[in-house]
């Protein structure tokens, strides 16, 4: 029963706060795809975001976005190669979204940091704690769905270009990562 009365006021009290807000949260299932090492190795965790519209008009809204997620790489192939890839995604960006009744359309540009985080074992090495970070402009169109007055579901496809640097060779094998979101959200409105 204090369970039930806690979650009441809880929503009571994000209502009440929501109705001058401009701020929408969402949670995504992220879905790497296409021929890239991204989408060879790596299986998906989650992406949060959050999004903070500061123009509001009919037609568009125009604010600023950023989106976290974790996809990881198991490599077991022998007791030689036996270690875990932990990568990390901060996607900060600018978005617009047209408002045509309950879909929004939505457009975004920004930048993507992916954060290699390694632990274990690679050819007898202790690999534990290194990290590698490869950054890129990212691309990102989608639409949402409002299903009821301030939840929504989306789906949304992100392009990345990352620059690699000059330790790996530029390929789009190694360079472009393709990811299909597929999520829900909340309006704070």
């Amino acid at each position: 029963m204090k369970l039930k009365i806690l979650i009441v006021t809880i929503f009571i009290t994000i209502n009440s706060y929501s109705q001058n807000s401009k701020l929408s949260l969402e949670l995504n299932y992220p879905i790497p795809f296409d021929n890239n090492f991204i989408a060879d190795n790596y299986k998906s965790i989650i992406d949060v975001g959050a999004k903070y519209r500061f123009i509001n008009s009919k037609v568009i809204n125009m604010g600023v976005a950023l989106n976290a997620g974790v996809l990881y790489f198991k490599n077991n192939q022998s007791y030689l190669q036996d270690y875990k890839v932990t990568n990390y995604m901060i996607q900060p960006k600018i978005f617009g979204e047209f408002n045509i009744q309950k879909l929004k359309p939505f457009f975004g540009i920004g930048y993507t940091s992916m954060i290699f985080d390694y632990s274990g074992s690679n050819n007898g090495n202790d690999i534990s704690g290194e990290n590698d970070t490869q950054s890129g402009i990212d691309f990102n169109v989608g639409i949402k769905y409002l299903v009821l007055n301030n939840v929504f579901v989306q789906i949304q496809y992100d392009y990345i270009i990352l620059d690699v640097g000059d330790e790996i060779i530029r390929s789009k094998y190694n360079t472009n990562v393709n990811l299909f979101k597929i999520g829900v959200g909340y309006n704070f409105n």
